[in-house]
């Protein structure tokens, strides 16, 4: 479908793009300061029912990122939200955490670091394992990545239960960075993934 013609979507969003569970109103609302950017961007986000599993609908932000207008207004709007954070890196989460946070990184002129599948890493790494809403996963980051003392801003496309960001942030931990804050395109406030983030700044741009 071609992001032109595509209708506003509301959501039902997920971890990492997918999640079973969602906003009872089926709409994606802005919030805070991105609140105008928010209400502009959500035409672009479209739902994907019963993906990756049955009973989970999937956010689709293909069209916002297939739309060069929407995808600059998605990072501009991320470098608002997250104005007044000190952090020297930013790391982000495979795969569509990269789509958002690489381009803001350089917006930012911070340093960028890949979160990625197990194997995908070709020298020493350190590894975290978690809970998804439908199974297990992992991410690695290698050993290098971060130095002890940085500060590190952690990004993802959605924020749903929380489980793949809080592993994000025992990696940076392990490593002796420190967790500036998390930042995120879209977060289902309904699965209250925060809870887990610790009391740490969560900046986000649409809120399901």
């Amino acid at each position: 479908m071609a992001a032109e013609t595509m209708e506003p979507a509301g959501p039902a969003p997920a971890e990492g793009g997918a999640v079973a569970g969602c906003a009872a109103d089926g709409a994606l609302a802005g919030r805070g300061a991105a609140q105008g950017a928010g209400e502009a961007l959500r035409r672009w986000v479209r739902r994907v029912p019963d993906h990756p599993v049955p009973g989970v609908t999937f956010l689709d932000i293909t069209p916002l990122l297939g739309h060069g207008p929407a995808f600059r207004q998605a990072v501009d709007a991320l470098a608002a939200a997250v104005a007044g954070l000190e952090f020297d890196r930013i790391l982000a989460i495979e795969a569509r955490g990269f789509l958002l946070g690489a381009p803001l990184a350089v917006q930012l002129g911070k340093g960028f670091v890949p979160a990625r599948k197990p194997g995908k890493l070709p020298l020493t790494v350190v590894r975290q394992a978690y809970e998804l809403e439908y199974g297990q996963a992992a991410i690695e980051v290698h050993r290098d990545a971060i130095a002890p003392g940085d500060r590190v801003l952690i990004v993802d496309d959605v924020l749903a239960t929380g489980g793949t960001s809080a592993a994000a942030a025992a990696l940076v931990e392990q490593l002796g960075g420190r967790v500036a804050g998390f930042a995120y395109l879209i977060e289902i406030a309904a699965l209250d993934g925060r809870r887990r983030l610790g009391d740490r700044p969560v900046r986000v741009v649409l809120r399901a």
